[in-house]
């Protein structure tokens, strides 16, 4: 039985245990799960990939038949579904098995994909595709979170923020950030947008630096070789460093001060610290010191002038103090 997405909420019905979420728009389909499937299904959640249950069948179909002392009812959710497990979720689905519920998820699936064809003619089970979002959608999805979070930003910041985002899930993030800035500045101009969002490639720059001061080898080295960096990103990944740096120096600088807190110290310190960015911001306060921040505050600045003179050898200055960390 085939649902449009944005009739969810009115036809889901409890009675019905298999549902099967296809299609690209990967942020709209995990917001609609959040916020309608899961509150109707059990708080007994497994999660299982398609490979992970491709090689280890057995123990995955014994999770399915075998029930807990501790559990009245289960939830699985098979991520990355395709065809490969066709006939076992087939198998599952005509075997009734009382209170299991099944959430499965998947990219694109042809027409001919024998789980499409099933879901969509049986009554029994749901399918729902997502498909990418449009300009409309993606603005009346900012609209509706700036509403409910009261936060007022002209038509024109509003076209900015998704043209930077491209998608549902960046833009959820970029959202969230703006509603952290929101709270230590009431009135966001552009200038402020331009600090808070972030492109992709600018997330790549900020991954890397992440890992150099969390001295994460594998990281760096993975960074450094998925990304091609030029000119223009060396003198990017420089300020990058620069910035974090200087908000380490300053939180070290209270800790030394014999105001020991640091939970504190992050939670109040001026601009916010996102939420997804304290663990990292406490693990790289651990591993640097006052006075290792300090020089490489000093390094920071040295290499940035040293490119100033000679672009030609931004290339190995950079790489190499990129490398040192890893090192």
């Amino acid at each position: 039985m085939i649902i449009k997405s944005f009739e969810l909420e009115k036809k889901i019905n409890k009675n019905i245990d298999f549902y099967l979420l296809y299609g690209p728009n990967e942020g709209l389909r995990n917001e609609l799960i959040d916020k309608f499937l899961l509150p109707f299904f059990s708080k007994n959640i497994y999660r299982y990939f398609e490979n992970d249950i491709i090689e280890n069948n057995n123990k995955f179909e014994e999770s399915i038949y075998n029930k807990s002392f501790f559990e009245d009812d289960k939830l699985i959710i098979i991520e990355q579904a395709t065809d490969k497990i066709f006939t076992l979720i087939k198998k599952i689905i005509e075997k009734k098995i009382h209170n299991l519920k099944l959430i499965i998820k998947s990219s694109n699936l042809d027409k001919k994909s024998k789980l499409r064809n099933f879901f969509e003619k049986e009554n029994s089970v749901v399918i729902i595709p997502f498909y990418n979002d449009n300009y409309q959608s993606l603005f009346q999805y900012v609209e509706k979170y700036l509403i409910k979070k009261k936060i007022k930003i002209s038509n024109e910041q509003i076209n900015f923020i998704i043209n930077r985002s491209k998608n549902r899930i960046n833009l959820k993030i970029q959202l969230e950030k703006i509603s952290s800035y929101f709270e230590y500045k009431k009135i966001i101009n552009h200038k402020d947008l331009l600090k808070i969002i972030s492109t992709s490639e600018d997330h790549d720059i900020n991954e890397l630096v992440e890992n150099c001061l969390l001295k994460n080898k594998n990281g760096i080295l993975n960074d450094m070789n998925e990304n091609s960096l030029n000119t223009e990103n060396y003198i990017i990944i420089l300020r990058t460093f620069l910035i974090k740096l200087k908000r380490l120096y300053r939180i070290q600088t209270k800790l030394e001060s014999n105001y020991k807190n640091i939970d504190n110290i992050i939670s109040t310190y001026r601009p916010p610290i996102f939420w997804k960015e304290k663990e990292i911001v406490k693990k790289q306060l651990v591993i640097n010191s006052y006075l290792k921040i300090n020089k490489l505050l000093k390094k920071v600045n040295e290499i940035e002038l040293a490119l100033k003179k000679n672009n030609a050898s931004s290339n190995y200055i950079v790489s190499d103090f990129i490398i040192s960390f890893a090192n």
